[in-house]
Parts: structure tokens; sequence; C-alpha cells
């Protein structure tokens, strides 16, 4: 787990810039694509650094490709980063990747999104290289001026809602609130907002007062019934009504708890959903993205603005985007940003279908989600947890 993020504050500190990711990257929790065809699945660093040279934008001094960056970073020879330990994402195959392709050795400390701005902001002597930021961590980060600028040479395939206009930051996995059932405990599992509000068995949601997957849960809700950022009552009115019906569980939406069977549906990012299910008993449970509307969000890398390696910090990023990169993170359940990547059989089949996110949508205005932070603990205690039982 990413500090907790996988859990609330970093694919929303991908969304609070104060708040995942959620379900996070670390420890505190933070958000669209989907995976297609046209790029070979087992292209070789070679291939990757002539796909990078003559893909969507020209290498330049600038934006150099992975061709040009190689020798550079190699001379350099290390990479620390914050936030990106092996555990998630499976990040840990791609610090293995650059390690054999480039002989670039990687140590990681696993913390928050807003931990790691704090590292970048204090240690400029011997500061991080690189981190992974729930996505409105990265406006933030390039206000405090800690950002490097770098686009890579697939600029021209990250949607814009996922990448700074000057490459200060650039989301390279998604994540969207999506339901979990246990089908051993209900008899028909929901994969719409209305098959939820038509059953009988609990949700749990989690905690909406600080964690920020059940906060974008919320926010999920909202969009599916015609709010937005900006007005998040229709997701409380939702769950006002389940809670009315005493359909809210008390129980956290955890490993453990799901794997004792006291979880019936639960509000999860998919990847964590994903990751839970394989991990306990991919027989029993089912996942799915709510068809009218949910959320996506994701992760972005920062580089430093004072890293020591920029080369390797450069390189990384322009790997994380390559399609092994993206490959090694489909592995561990994270939607890769690049809809071209085409995923092997084995690693495809284990993600939840593209046609199923057809209705999810990323947050448009980070400001606004952010005053709604402010304001959902209270709203979520006054009109949903007081009816809790």
């Amino acid at each position: 787990m990413k500090g907790n993020h996988m859990k609330a504050v970093k694919l929303s500190a991908i969304v609070l810039a104060g708040g995942l990711l959620l379900a996070g990257c670390s420890s505190s929790g933070d958000e669209a694509a989907n995976a297609n065809a046209n790029a070979n699945a087992n292209a070789g660093s070679e291939a990757s650094g002539n796909q990078a040279a003559s893909g969507n934008e020209a290498a330049n001094e600038d934006n150099p490709s992975i061709e040009q960056l190689a020798p550079l970073a190699e001379q350099e020879g290390k990479l620390s980063s914050v936030g990106m330990p092996d555990s998630w994402a499976n990040w840990k195959d791609t610090w293995a990747d650059l390690k054999s392709k480039y002989k670039i050795e990687h140590t990681d400390t696993d913390m928050s999104s807003a931990e790691e701005l704090a590292k970048f902001e204090a240690e400029k002597n011997s500061p991080p290289d690189i981190g992974d930021v729930g996505i409105a961590f990265g406006p933030l980060a390039e206000e405090k001026g800690l950002t490097m600028k770098y686009k890579t040479p697939f600029w021209d395939e990250i949607p814009d809602w996922a990448k700074d206009d000057d490459g200060d930051w650039i989301v390279g996995y998604t994540g969207s609130i999506s339901f979990l059932c246990n089908n051993t405990l209900v008899d028909q599992c929901p994969t719409s907002w209305a098959d939820v509000k038509a059953g009988a068995y609990k949700v749990a949601v989690g905690d909406v007062t600080k964690a920020a997957q059940a906060q974008h849960a919320v926010l999920a809700a909202a969009l599916a019934f015609g709010g937005d950022e900006k007005n998040l009552q229709p997701g409380l009115d939702f769950f006002a009504e389940l809670a009315k019906r005493e359909r809210i569980s008390k129980v956290e939406p955890s490993v453990p708890n799901i794997q004792k069977g006291e979880v019936e549906v639960a509000l999860l990012w998919d990847f964590n959903a994903l990751g839970y299910r394989d991990q306990i008993d991919a027989a029993k449970f089912d996942v799915h993205i709510p068809s009218e509307g949910s959320v996506i969000s994701g992760y972005a890398t920062v580089i430093n603005a004072n890293s020591k390696n920029p080369n390797a910090a450069k390189l990384a990023r322009a790997y994380i985007l390559s399609d092994e990169g993206q490959i090694n993170l489909a592995k561990g359940y994270a939607r890769p940003i690049r809809d071209s990547v085409k995923l092997p059989d084995d690693v495809s089949s284990k993600l939840i279908g593209g046609e199923e996110y057809a209705n999810a949508k990323p947050i448009q205005d980070f400001k606004a989600w952010e005053n709604a932070l402010k304001e959902l603990p209270n709203a979520w205690l006054e009109q949903v947890q007081a009816n809790v039982k």
C-alpha cells in the first residue's frame, strides 16, 4: 500500500489536495481510460525508444526520447522516489526494468501525497527525484514551484484532464469508483446505482469524513444523478435514503472484513476492488463500474525541480508511460492512461471491460472539489450518518 494511499488519501490526496486516489497510492488515499489495441505489448526497450522518438511529438532538447535519455540516466545511475513502493500498482516491475535495461538503482520511501510535497519542499540538499501523487496534488506542486517540466514522447496520447499543459505533472494510471460484491451473500450483484437502490443488502462506503475513497464514492453517486464536484447533494440524497432504510454498513470495507464475510457490497476504487477480489477469492466476488456514472481519478508523476538525477527521473516518467510501463501498472490492477496500449490477455482478463467506463467522468474543477470536501464531512454526518443504525 502506498502509505495507505490505496485506502484514501493519495489516487485523492488524489483528490483532495487536501484529501485520492482514496484509495491512493500510499497512505492516504486518492482518479480513466480503457485499454485497447495497437501497440506491441512485448516490445523491448529499443522498440519503446523508437516508438517514443517517432511517436506523437518529435523528441527535442526539452522533451528527449527514451533513447536520448538512456545514456544520461545510466551515468547518473540512481533514482529515489517517494510514494512509489514495490507493492503499489506493481511498481516493482518498473523498478526492475529500469535496473536491468538502464542500470539504474532505485530506492523509495512510502508516504502520502501531502507528505511527498512536504518532502520536496523541505529537502533541497538531498531531495527525492520523483513522486506519484493524487491528481489534485499535481497542480499544487506546480504552484509551489516544486516540479520539473517534461512532457515525454507520449504527450499527445494523454487526455487533457490528465496532464498539465507544460508537463509539470502527468497521470500515468487511473482509478474509478466501483462496486465490489460478495456473490455468496448477495442474490443479484449490482451493476448500477439503480440496482443498489432496489437491493436489500447493506453497502459499505467507508469513512466519508476523512477517507478520499469514500468521499469519491459520494461524488460518483452525485455524478450519476446529475450533480458534480460543485453539487454533491444528489449523492448525499442517495446515501441518505439508504441510511433511512438501514442499508449503510458500519463495517469498514477492508480486506480482513471482506475476507470474514462482513461486507456484502462495497464502494471502492476499481484497482482496490480487483486486487481484493484476487487476493481473497476471485470466484466469490463481482466487480463493476456503476453504469449510470462514476468518477475517474488518477495518480500523476511529479519530477522534483531540485532533482540530483533529473535524467533518470525523466526516463522513469517516460518508461512509466511506455507500453511496457503501462502493462506493468495494469498487472497491479491500475488502469493505463494510454488507450493504445495492448495488454496481454492474461493481464486484460483481470481488469474490468472498457465499455463499463463509458460514464466514468474526471473531475473538471479541482478548486470546487477542494471546497466541496471542506463541507462534505459535516453534511455526511448530518444527512447520512445520523440515520445509520
